[in-house]
């Protein structure tokens, strides 16, 4: 199993959550977080005061899945979630180890779907 980390400009969340759910995927844990990468922030004016935004807003999905749908998984998001510019967000895949439904006690890919 992995699990899939995807950071991505907020306003792609939508986008994303439709295009994953056209490839089955149901279940996704969203996150708002602030960060930044090469973008290393801006400027902005607020009432003729400037002041730097060091962090920015970005959306953080999080999604188990099994190994054999992994690579589509990361190519849907990353096919959705592109804008072309800087600061488009990182895709990470991780082995997960295992994963326990609580309700029902169900364990590893069993609890995944």
């Amino acid at each position: 199993m992995k699990l899939i980390t995807a950071v991505i400009k907020p306003f792609k969340l939508d986008a994303v959550r439709e295009a994953l759910s056209e490839v089955n995927i149901s279940g996704i844990t969203v996150t708002e977080v602030k960060g930044f990468g090469r973008q290393r922030g801006h400027t902005e004016i607020y009432r003729g005061a400037e002041y730097a935004v060091d962090f920015l807003p970005k959306i953080k999905l999080e999604i188990a899945v099994p190994d054999e749908i992994a690579d589509l998984v990361v190519e849907t998001i990353a096919k959705t979630a592109v804008t072309g510019k800087v600061g488009d967000g990182k895709i990470f895949v991780s082995e997960l180890e295992s994963v326990m439904r609580i309700r029902t006690g169900e364990t590893n890919e069993e609890a995944l779907s």
